[in-house]
């Protein structure tokens, strides 16, 4: 797999400045170690047996952390942090990071947090931007949402916010958001290569979904999935003391099902997860709703989760995106929530059906202790590689190493839940679904 890809880094330049932070070259003098651009992992854990082909050096991550050697001069960098699209755990912990490690650990004391996503860069706006520093991050920890504001849209004026980071004279761009986000952040970073400018763009990737290629997790992911099970108790609770109880849970997950998977994992409560990556009829013997009746006459009730892109090749009659270029879906929800109580009115059957939506309060939720671990330590990479003059990168997590991921590789595609991997079977096992509520599956 790591021969699709280039990992290979972009640099501003040479780094010729000492870096401030006082660390070691020597291994076993119990000082802890700078991070060297030949400090390297592979993206696939996976062996065979035989002869191996030489690993190309385009096929390795390189580590993050901090160099000994730094390509900006401290006292003269300005930086900028942005927040871009929806709501996710963690944001506020990844922007105190990224400020208190600039302002500690190098000593840079011109942070700049643009307002409301790409929008703050457009003067027709009107958004101030917003002075940062180590007092008025403190406590942003603690609560949810974006200390800086968020917005869907705007990425696409690449020249407007070219031209707004040289009026502020940025040297460095801290950009957190999803796909689309970092989609935008490399032609913002080819705008600014394009005009010789040497200002580092540096990506953290942000989603609840967890569907960012190449890396372990998005932040945010933990929360959401320890927040939905808190949700998925509730809907048990219900379900069970009724007659005929059925709890019914939409869950985030556009184009994947991590969090319906790993919830239904988490609680031991669900009977059904429906996701995007794996197909399903309604009607029929083999479809949904005879194996929900047929649960329903063994336990008296029943617990769903679904994701809210299951369904939607079924349900979309026009494809229409928002301001991020998203596409709007319909509401999986709502509608399989009236397919259900049409099919037991038809056939007379009782059924006490509690429908939940919890998305918005989840995914404003501040972040969980693991979350937030995780978020200070992408906070810390990213300050480490910008000072280094490390460009058109994300930092993410594989294989338990904080790496350097080229933008482009990143966005080349996104992750899903395997129909044949062992995280969907251990959903199968946790729930006792059947394997494929499809009519014509035989197996």
């Amino acid at each position: 797999m790591s021969e699709d890809f280039d990992f290979t880094i972009n640099t501003l330049g040479k780094c010729n400045i000492k870096s401030p932070i006082k660390m070691s070259t020597a291994a076993g003098d119990k000082v802890v170690n700078y991070v060297t651009d030949d400090k390297l992992v592979r993206l696939s854990t996976d062996v065979k047996t035989g002869a191996q082909k030489p690993v190309k050096r385009t096929q390795v991550l390189e580590c993050a952390g901090p160099r000994e050697m730094i390509y900006f001069t401290p006292a003269h960098v300005h930086a900028g942090i942005v927040t871009c699209g929806g709501l996710c755990p963690g944001l506020n912990d990844v922007i105190r990071a990224i400020v208190r490690c600039l302002w500690y650990r190098y000593g840079v004391e011109r942070i700049t947090g643009i307002r409301y996503g790409f929008k703050g860069f457009l003067p027709e706006s009107g958004f101030d931007v917003k002075k940062l520093d180590p007092e008025s991050v403190d406590d942003i920890h603690k609560i949810g949402g974006t200390f800086l504001g968020s917005a869907r849209g705007g990425g696409r004026e690449v020249s407007k916010i070219v031209d707004t980071m040289e009026k502020l004279n940025l040297n460095m761009l801290f950009i957190i958001g999803g796909d689309g986000t970092q989609r935008g952040s490399l032609d913002i970073a080819e705008e600014v290569e394009r005009r010789k400018l040497k200002i580092a763009l540096v990506g953290i990737p942000k989603t609840v979904d967890n569907d960012f290629a190449l890396i372990d997790r998005s932040f945010g992911f933990n929360t959401a999935v320890a927040k939905a099970v808190e949700v998925v108790a509730a809907a048990h609770m219900e379900a069970s003391s009724a007659i005929n109880g059925v709890g019914l849970v939409k869950l985030m997950g556009r184009e994947s099902g991590f969090i319906a998977a790993c919830t239904a994992l988490a609680s031991h409560e669900v009977n059904f997860v429906l996701i995007p990556e794996v197909p399903f009829n309604l009607e029929g013997t083999n479809g949904f709703l005879h194996h929900l009746e047929e649960r329903l006459k063994r336990s008296k009730h029943a617990v769903i989760i679904v994701a809210e892109g299951a369904m939607q090749d079924q349900l979309l009659t026009e494809r229409k995106t928002d301001a991020g270029g998203n596409l709007k879906m319909a509401d999986v929800g709502t509608y399989l929530r009236e397919r259900i109580i049409k099919y037991f009115d038809e056939r007379k059957i009782e059924i006490n059906l509690k429908y939940i939506d919890p998305s918005y309060a989840i995914r404003s939720a501040p972040a969980d202790p693991d979350d937030s671990i995780y978020c200070e330590r992408l906070g810390n990479a990213a300050a480490h590689a910008a000072m280094a003059g490390k460009n058109k990168l994300i930092i993410g997590l594989v294989n338990n190493e904080f790496v350097h991921l080229p933008i482009k590789e990143v966005i080349s595609h996104r992750n899903h839940v395997d129909p044949e991997g062992n995280l969907w079977r251990d959903t199968l096992d946790a729930t006792h679904q059947p394997v494929l509520m499809v009519n014509q599956f035989s197996k």
